[in-house]
Parts: structure tokens; sequence; C-alpha cells
């Protein structure tokens, strides 16, 4: 894969050593979380606004109401910055100053458009169903005529991107490791509980396979 080009919008200045511009990494970390913010201008006020989101090949999509102010706004083609972070756990340094978080972080550059075709958008559905709970899709009543006319999915064509890490244990000062201080590392998994059936679940509907031992991409094992 190619790597983004970075410019002088997604360059990391400061700890440059933890970005990353290949497309390896990036859609790593973006297939490893569904929910971004969406960084936007309306009449010279900016807003962010959070939404689940979804990578095909490229690009990425994200769904709501086709009322949506921030959807309507979005498909003319403005300039448009979205954010996806995942936190992995606390790093206790020695020292308030070298105590930090690790992390995974995207940051998108791109302009969005509307899928105008019912079966864009049904293919697109479709795969943000299986993306989150695979095998789903067949069991649900299709969409009608109504829902997908009250629905908007965007599509963004990566343009820019970066990745920023860090992972492993603090860095403190050299003089610091002799101090009487507990260091290390809290790590943070997000982890699937146990389903909770609906109260208006007809009888004799079993637990479906796909919600048992239900992992969650880009977590460890067992977590």
């Amino acid at each position: 894969m190619d790597d983004f080009p970075p410019t002088a919008k997604s360059r990391v200045k400061r700890l440059h050593q933890r970005a990353h511009y290949d497309r390896e990494t990036i859609y790593r970390i973006l297939d490893a979380g569904f929910v971004c913010h969406v960084g936007y201008g309306i009449d010279d006020h900016p807003y962010v606004t959070a939404t689940s989101y979804w990578r095909d090949g490229d690009s990425i999509y994200w769904h709501g109401s086709s009322a949506s102010r921030m959807l309507r706004t979005l498909k003319g083609g403005v300039p448009v910055c979205v954010n996806v972070s995942l936190i992995d756990g606390l790093v206790l340094a020695r020292s308030g100053f070298h105590s930090s978080i690790n992390y995974r972080s995207v940051m998108l550059f791109g302009k969005a458009t509307a899928l105008g075709d019912d079966q864009e958008k049904l293919r697109a559905l479709e795969a943000f169903s299986e993306r989150i709970t695979p095998g789903r899709w067949d069991e649900l009543r299709p969409p009608t005529a109504q829902e997908l006319k009250a629905t908007m999915v965007l599509v963004m064509p990566i343009e820019e991107a970066v990745a920023k890490e860090r992972d492993g244990p603090p860095g403190d000062d050299e003089e610091d490791y002799t101090l009487d201080v507990w260091a290390g590392e809290l790590p943070f998994h997000l982890t699937a509980g146990k389903p909770v059936p609906d109260p208006r679940l007809k009888p004799g509907i079993a637990e479906p396979a796909y919600l048992q031992d239900y992992e969650l991409e880009g977590q460890p094992k067992g977590s």
C-alpha cells in the first residue's frame, strides 16, 4: 500500500516519531473502531459531531437522518476532518510530567458526498451491519422505501491521513528511576458484555451465534 504523503495539514510536529502515514497502520486503527468525531464548519462556526462509521477500501462512510443539519451540510462537499481515537491504557510514571496515555488515533481529511441511489445505500448499510455483527443483515427485516428515504449515507474518500500511537511503559527521567513510586501501565480493554434479551422477545428465539464470545476487532483476545 502507498503512504499518504504528509502535508502542512497532516504532518505531526510534536513527538513526530509516533506518527505513521502508511495505509496499513491507518486502516488497522480505523478498522478497530466504529465511533468517530467529524469536524466541520457551518456559518463560520466550528462543530464536532460524534457518529458511527465504517471503512470500505479507501473511503469511510457514516449515516444518519436525511433531516440532519450536519449531513445536509457535509453532502455539499465542504472540507471535513475526521478523528478516531482508541484508548489502550494509563501510563503511570514517577512524575506527573511523564505520565501519559497509551492510545491509537487517526486523523483524516477529505470531502463527503451523499449516496443517492437506493441500491448503493443498501449495500453501504449492509456493509455497516456486517462490520458490527457479521451474519445479522440477512436476519433483519429489509429497510422500507420510506426508511431509505429518511436515511442519508455519506461517503468520504480519504485524501489525507495520519496515525499517531503510543504504547509501552513510562519514559521517566533517569534520576527518577530510584524513587519509591510505583510506575507502570494500567491497560484498558473495550469488551462486550453478556447479551440482554429484549423483554418483548418472542419465546423460543435463541441467542444468535454471532453474539456468543463476541470479540471487538483490534482488542486483545480474552481481555
